[in-house]
């Protein structure tokens, strides 16, 4: 208890939090872990869902390698204990405000795409952790449109690099 208002004193005096260190009150650490729920909402985190969520955390955050890998480490072990959403989305509500919380589902839906296909129980989790973060159907369907139209630009590249380089993409083969 003496920690944690060590660091809001901290935090008031414009002490910063170490980066690298995601305690249980830290929205990084819950909004990692909402990631890996949509990660395993099938059972299981593929090779690309793992990239993406290495990346997303690395970038959105503003980590190092080590830091985003200790957090994911973190929001897995949380992810794994958590009966519900609402421990991560209320901890987020707390912390972030509209613009961040949509960034989040933002994040989800980045998640999802990852493997360039998504399941009607992807779909749900994210209307359900939207709601509960107060973020209106119609921006979630918006973020989904921004996701996914980016997702196609980026096969649009890479189907270009492919056959600039003569080779051919997943898709030709």
């Amino acid at each position: 208890m003496f920690q944690a208002f060590k660091d809001f004193v901290s935090e008031l005096t414009g002490g910063h939090k170490d980066p690298s260190r995601f305690e249980e009150g830290d929205y990084r650490l819950a909004a990692a872990a909402l990631l890996v729920h949509v990660g395993m909402i099938d059972g299981t985190l593929s090779d690309a869902e793992r990239a993406k969520l290495h990346t997303i955390v690395k970038r959105c955050f503003q980590l190092d390698d080590a830091a985003a890998d200790s957090l994911i480490v973190q929001a897995t072990a949380a992810e794994q204990e958590a009966v519900d959403l609402y421990r991560f989305t209320s901890l987020l509500n707390r912390s972030l405000d509209e613009a961040g919380r949509r960034r989040v589902v933002e994040m989800m839906w980045q998640m999802v795409y990852a493997d360039h296909q998504v399941t009607e129980f992807e779909d749900n989790l994210i209307w359900r952790a939207a709601d509960l973060l107060g973020v209106s159907s119609r921006d979630r369907i918006e973020l989904r449109r921004r996701v996914a139209g980016g997702q196609e630009i980026d096969r649009e590249i890479g189907r270009a690099r492919g056959q600039q380089s003569g080779q051919q993409t997943d898709e030709e083969t």
